[in-house]
């Protein structure tokens, strides 16, 4: 199979489209469409359905992606490491975490870490769920949990708790401030609203102080967000549980509850097992664990 074939296939199963395929290549999207024909003639297989809104990889063609997609993330993580300076941490690191850490607290600690380290670059890839390490979705990971996959180096950042707040506007217009858990019964609640929570036990507010086997309380309001919580929080809307991160800036808030027993998150940096020699990933580790550590 010819190399140049290859790598014209694999942006055209990327993009789902030999228009998009082009300009990601610099190529005409004709030039592309016979690239992709003289593939499927030489292995005398179908590769994509053709549709009028775009193209779907056939059985085979999903096949030969997988296998091509193995290879570019063997190659990048190759130049990547080829490149890189033998004195300093050179190059580019792509990291991933979850949309709130990510924005609350990472993003803002960034300046500091690449002005220490000008010849490092980064990509910042904030999302809920899992991205592939092994296949090079990203570089590296600060997950909220235990690393699934066995094959991925792992690093403990520590632990975060949650808190519960109330903003001084709303305890005023409630009237009263929560002393136990069971008086959360009489109080509005924000709790995070999809099935696909960043963390684990993002609703533990709901059954606080309730009895074993007794339905949990609904919220006031419900949002995919673990900000926006905070920001309806802060508005006055209700009494919510968030992660110490985002609470860094209690202005106008009261914390609530504070003997209770709160859920802990796990917080883990994981990396390939082919990049434990990477400097740029090395120092990165080291910068998070000082920051973290000043908390």
């Amino acid at each position: 199979m010819d190399w140049d074939k290859l790598r014209v296939f694999h942006a055209v199963a990327e993009a789902g489209s030999f228009t998009h395929a082009g300009d990601t290549l610099n190529l005409s999207q004709s030039a592309v469409s016979r690239q992709i024909s003289a593939l499927e003639e030489a292995l005398s297989v179908p590769l994509f359905h053709r549709h009028a809104r775009g193209l779907i990889l056939t059985e085979q063609g999903e096949q030969l992606n997988r296998t091509v997609r193995e290879v570019f993330a063997k190659l990048q993580m190759t130049e990547a490491l080829l490149t890189e300076s033998k004195d300093r941490p050179a190059g580019r690191l792509k990291v991933t975490t979850t949309h709130s850490f990510g924005v609350a607290w990472l993003a803002p600690r960034l300046k500091t870490f690449l002005n220490q380290y000008p010849d490092v670059s980064m990509t910042l890839l904030l999302d809920d769920t899992d991205l592939d390490l092994a296949m090079r979705e990203a570089d590296v990971a600060i997950r909220m949990h235990p690393p699934r996959q066995p094959d991925l180096v792992q690093r403990s950042l520590g632990e975060i708790r949650w808190q519960i707040f109330a903003s001084e506007d709303y305890l005023k217009t409630a009237g009263n401030k929560p002393e136990r858990p069971e008086d959360l019964d009489q109080h509005r609640l924000i709790l995070f609203g999809d099935r696909k929570p960043p963390v684990s036990d993002v609703n533990w507010l709901a059954g606080l102080g309730r009895a074993d086997g007794a339905a949990a309380r609904t919220g006031a309001l419900e949002v995919n967000s673990l900000q926006a919580m905070l920001i309806a929080i802060k508005s006055g809307l209700g009494i919510g549980a968030v992660p110490e991160y985002l609470a860094e800036d209690t202005t106008g808030m009261v914390r609530l509850l504070p003997e209770a027993k709160t859920p802990k998150i796990d917080m883990f940096f994981v990396y390939p097992e082919e990049l434990r020699n990477s400097k740029r990933v090395g120092v990165f580790r080291d910068f998070l664990v000082h920051e973290i550590g000043r908390r």
